[in-house]
């Protein structure tokens, strides 16, 4: 092990016999600093620093995502999509998908601004597949437009929020 002396540092080092410094599997542990060091080529190198974890919080997290786009599943599709007297909005997603977790923000906001003139509504591929097949969606996102029942627009991917927009407004003026 080397001497203090042969250490380039800006911090006092203690000699190896101090008690109150310890080094466990090449790292050396200062009691009055948070910071992780270890010896590299006689040299004393700070890795990171690094905070103590936050304690627990009293609070769970219930739901991940509040979101105004309601879920729709193959029990509900005719009810909610069909049959419903406003046009409406479904985007076909999968859970592991990180293209539609981007785009739900999206999503969330249009259900907002067009409260009362439009449905939103999400529905999970992987648990609704024969909804997924029966209007032959291959890739997520996708989203689908109706009215009075009838699928009037389509389109896939993550869009601006522009894009999603204009597609609604076209639907709404039919």
């Amino acid at each position: 092990m080397a001497s203090s002396s042969s250490l380039s540092s800006p911090l006092p080092l203690p000699s190896p016999r101090a008690s109150p410094y310890s080094l466990h599997h090449c790292h050396l542990r200062l009691p009055s600093l948070p910071f992780p060091f270890t010896l590299h080529s006689n040299r004393l190198a700070m890795l990171s620093v690094k905070s103590a974890p936050p304690p627990p919080s009293p609070f769970r997290v219930l739901c991940s995502r509040d979101s105004r786009a309601a879920a729709v599943t193959k029990d509900s599709w005719e009810k909610l999509i069909l049959k419903s007297d406003i046009p409406v909005l479904v985007e076909f997603y999968a859970s592991w998908c990180g293209p539609c977790r981007m785009v739900h923000r999206v999503i969330d906001e249009i259900a907002g601004d067009y409260d009362g003139k439009l449905r939103c509504f999400v529905l999970n591929t992987d648990s609704d597949l024969q909804i997924a097949e029966n209007y032959e969606i291959k890739a997520v996102p996708v989203f689908l437009l109706f009215k009075n029942g009838e699928k009037r627009e389509s389109f896939f991917g993550t869009m601006p929020k522009e894009f999603y927009v204009a597609a609604i407004e076209r639907v709404l003026q039919l």
